[in-house]
């Protein structure tokens, strides 16, 4: 571009502006009305829509956790176990699981599920825990083996 006086090359922003833009049209396009034509309109609506979204990450996070853990804890209510000593009984038993894994397991293996929830059992009685007053049958068919019990 040639400009003959300095004004209009102050004036000229050239093609960053139109890339610039262009970015935040391409972001509102599916808007509607003056918010996917209007630039104010548009970038103020996109930067809204950005922060939410970020936001909506953290959230979708935790939502998930607290979706495993209810999934976790009702399992154990089945039971007759409560989470915490469930937890704790697992742990004592070097079984290193997580609560998506647990919680997969809760739903879709019951049977998994229940045997984990009876070597938690087992584990919280012979360790005396404060929830679990007496051992169940479970070490007659399993045997008590995998328990540590020095």
């Amino acid at each position: 571009m040639v400009f003959l006086n300095l004004p209009l090359l102050v004036r000229s922003r050239g093609p960053d502006e139109f890339w610039r833009k262009r970015r935040i049209f391409k972001l509102a396009a599916h808007y509607r009305s003056r918010t996917r034509n209007v630039y104010s309109f548009a970038i103020r609506s996109v930067h809204r829509a950005l922060a939410y979204a970020t936001k909506g990450r953290k959230l979708k996070k935790l939502d998930m956790a607290q979706l495993w853990s209810t999934r976790v804890e009702a399992g154990c209510q089945q039971y007759g176990v409560g989470l915490e000593t469930f937890k704790d009984g697992l742990a004592r038993s070097d079984i290193l699981l997580n609560k998506k894994v647990l919680s997969d397991l809760a739903i879709w293996e019951p049977r998994s599920f229940e045997a984990l929830v009876k070597i938690s059992r087992e584990r919280a009685a012979v360790e005396g825990m404060p929830d679990i007053k007496r051992r169940s049958a479970f070490n007659q068919v399993y045997g008590l083996s995998n328990l540590k019990l020095d």
